[in-house]
């Protein structure tokens, strides 16, 4: 499912126009990004946790050449589906 198909289905859903829906697809992935940014994971319950996990520095290979090459620490987003989530799937 993409951006526009997932629009169409909030606005079905609703009963809301598709504009409406495109507004609040947009609205939730700017509060998703911008609590991230901060640092505060976002909890849906049923549905999962968004949160920001630390990689540490470590010494990677380059695969080319075998030289060791150092990889800085990095921040990555993380999303942990929660039971419902998982179970639905099954």
């Amino acid at each position: 499912m993409n951006k526009s198909e997932l629009i169409q289905t909030f606005a079905d859903a609703a009963g809301i126009p598709k504009a409406a829906a495109g507004r609040a697809v947009d609205a939730l992935v700017e509060a998703v990004t911008g609590a991230m940014r901060n640092g505060d994971p976002i909890t849906l319950v049923g549905f999962g946790t968004f949160s920001i996990r630390e990689r540490a520095a470590r010494t990677g290979r380059n695969p080319r050449t075998g030289e060791q090459i150092k990889i800085p620490a990095s921040k990555t987003p993380v999303f942990k589906p929660g039971k419902a989530l998982k179970d639905a799937v099954k």
